[in-house]
């Protein structure tokens, strides 16, 4: 009998050994699942060149809004100006379509 008991004892020594490994193996894996955040230097540098390509488009999208608000802001004066030169009471006043100007036929001066 005694030998069973010791036999006992001994698995039962083994089972709690290894609960003990197992529970600590779970516990180093679980720390390091909790220590590594996913921010590492890649992921930086990453982000970092999409902030820089970000920056980069946004001012060529400014640069390319200025030119279209200008060249707009040009033909609704063109489009003004035509229209007050077409109702002017000058006889003498024609719109020149390839410089956007009103002039004067005799003169060929600007009509203000």
């Amino acid at each position: 009998m005694t030998n069973t008991l010791g036999k006992r004892l001994c698995l039962t020594a083994m089972l709690a050994l290894g609960a003990i490994v197992y529970t600590t193996t779970a516990l180093a894996e679980t720390n390091r699942l909790i220590i590594e955040s996913g921010d590492n230097a890649r992921s930086r540098q990453a982000a970092t060149m999409e902030k820089e390509q970000w920056d980069d488009t946004r001012s060529l999208r400014k640069k390319i809004n200025r030119r279209e608000e200008t060249e707009w802001d040009k033909a609704d004066a063109a489009f003004d100006t035509k229209d007050k030169c077409l109702q002017s009471s000058n006889v003498n006043a024609y719109w020149e379509p390839n410089t956007l100007r009103c002039l004067d036929r005799r003169t060929g001066q600007n009509i203000h």
